[in-house]
């Protein structure tokens, strides 16, 4: 503290643009202040809301950047802020006028799978992360439980307070097979070698800097952005013809998928619905074919769900092998035939690399290509008892690849999104994960530098009733993955973790995931990243 007689702390709460989600998320967001300021006061300090409720409006989050920097204008930038989040917020919000403030800052969550305030705090955290901005963060259920009272006391005692994170190591200082090595640096020269477009429909969304890579960073890898636009999207959707469309239809139809239809199609997943994502499908990936793009995104907040259903469908199509096939506008060529379309959700540059280099160590092993990001969404030990580890919910915000969910397509479900969040409705490719092995990185900037977290894990088969507990409290309606992270605790992750999603791929079993992990650290070692193993380095002997 700047001044050890002052107990006054501010407190802040960064929300949704869209008003609708703000005012659904108040009374959740108001409750966890109520219990937060309970915990600072019982230490004896105050809070002091840097903003007011707005009657108006009927919430009290900060719900644009300009909002953000005019609350921060009249602040006393020396005096110690916690940024409350209880919900999913647009980190861009309070950011800005974080980035110049001179005080202690602490960003502080719920521990909870309904409000998913621990998804926002750490997509907050990755944008401080990047910017060089230095900050202390904690999570909670209650805001009443030892670990948190100890850290909060200490922090605002000194300005800071720190996590035990003995679960990460330089790569540097792993000992792995020579052999894994030499494959690594070799498909870094590939890489270099045959270079990479990485399609970017309308970059940043929902003010998430800490997804944006910079060009200068990509260059020396040989990836280059190929900067696109969404209204192109649009209007490439509009130009594929019904019939397309119904083919795409009658063999996702075929392939066993279970789409909830009805019949208003106001809250309702109609046919209509899914035809028109049918045509986005198409748009996609001729818009990918056509700038030659290895890895493609689409924004799909702001923007687009004003014009088409959302592209949840689309995005878990393109992300699997086993997909319909797409031809050219002139009929002559099957586009990316026999592969999936690497696509990175929400433009998150940082998952879109990260799967890139999936697909390179996956096609030189023979292992499965399917990868995808989730919101690292929230965790609890099994109730049923089956499981003694911490397992995770990750849930990416509406689609994966069905080769990762249990049955397949044939286990594959499509919900009609959130109206709160999509007017027009449109499906999602919803599944259970299935049990297996997988590697789980984050690529991220930090100092200027890339640098990439890798670890092991597995995904677990939990019990129908659990399974149904943890869906029933995160969103049902999206993918949901059990997993494992070998040897981090729940504390050390959320510490360590410098995003809000997380990558994961399978492989076929433990030798395997072992040695695609080790060579995906090799090839970015090689290609210039700041590598770190996270936890235990996995289930085999391969490198005992």
């Amino acid at each position: 503290m700047t001044n050890p007689n002052d107990k006054t702390v501010y407190l802040v709460a960064s929300g949704d643009f869209r008003l609708s989600a703000n005012q659904d998320c108040w009374a959740e967001q108001e409750k966890m202040e109520t219990a937060l300021t309970k915990a600072v006061e019982k230490l004896g300090y105050q809070i002091k809301r840097g903003h007011e409720y707005d009657p108006v409006e009927k919430h009290g989050f900060i719900s644009s950047q300009k909002m953000g920097l005019d609350v921060f204008s009249k602040l006393d930038s020396k005096r110690p802020i916690i940024v409350a989040e209880s919900v999913w917020q647009y980190s861009n919000h309070v950011f800005s006028g974080l980035y110049n403030y001179e005080g202690p800052i602490l960003t502080v969550a719920n521990w909870s799978g309904t409000w998913p305030g621990l998804v926002g705090m750490l997509n907050l955290n990755g944008c401080l992360t990047k910017s060089g901005k230095e900050f202390s963060t904690l999570w909670s259920v209650d805001f009443t439980d030892e670990w948190f009272i100890k850290h909060l006391e200490e922090w605002l005692k000194t300005g800071k307070t720190k996590h035990e994170q003995s679960h990460v190591r330089p790569f540097s200082a792993t000992k792995i097979l020579e052999a894994d090595r030499n494959l690594g640096q070799k498909l870094a020269r590939q890489l270099r070698s045959e270079k990479a477009v990485m399609g970017i429909c309308d970059e940043g969304c929902m003010g998430m800097y800490n997804a944006i890579i910079p060009d200068e960073l990509l260059f020396p890898l040989g990836v280059f952005k190929e900067r696109l636009s969404q209204s192109a999207f649009y209007y490439d959707t509009t130009q594929v013809s019904d019939t397309e469309a119904r083919e795409v239809y009658d063999w996702l139809i075929k392939s066993g998928i279970t789409f909830h239809f009805g019949q208003d199609d106001k809250k309702d997943l109609t046919p209509q619905q899914v035809l028109i994502q049918c045509k986005m499908y198409i748009a996609a990936v001729r818009m990918a074919d056509r700038f030659g793009c290895s890895m493609f995104g689409i924004q799909y907040q702001l923007g687009l769900k004003d014009l088409l259903p959302a592209s949840d469908l689309v995005e878990g199509m393109m992300n699997n092998t086993d997909r319909p096939p797409v031809r050219s506008s002139d009929g002559q060529r099957i586009l990316f035939e026999g592969k999936p379309v690497l696509h990175f959700n929400e433009v998150d540059e940082g998952a879109g690399l990260d799967g890139f280099l999936d697909h390179y160590v996956g096609a030189a092993l023979n292992q499965p290509l399917e990868t995808t990001l989730h919101d690292v969404r929230w965790g609890d030990w099994d109730h049923s008892g089956t499981i003694k580890d911490f397992v995770w919910v990750f849930q990416i915000s509406g689609a994966a690849p069905p080769a990762h969910f249990k049955g397949g397509w044939k286990g594959s479900e499509s919900f009609r999104q959130t109206p709160t969040f999509f007017p027009f409705g449109g499906g999602t490719l919803a599944g259970i994960g299935k049990p297996g092995e997988i590697v789980w990185s984050r690529t991220f900037v930090e100092n200027g530098q890339l640098g990439i977290d890798l670890g092991r894990g597995r995904v677990v088969d939990l019990p129908a009733e659990e399974v149904e507990r943890r869906r029933r409290l995160c969103t049902y309606e999206w993918p949901a993955v059990f997993a494992v992270l070998n040897g981090i605790s729940r504390n050390k992750f959320m510490a360590r973790h410098r995003a809000n999603h997380i990558q994961i791929a399978y492989a076929d079993n433990a030798d395997l995931a072992d040695q695609r992990v080790t060579v995906k650290a090799a090839m970015a070692e090689a290609l210039g990243f700041k590598v770190f193993f996270c936890g235990n380095y996995g289930t085999s002997t391969r490198n005992n």
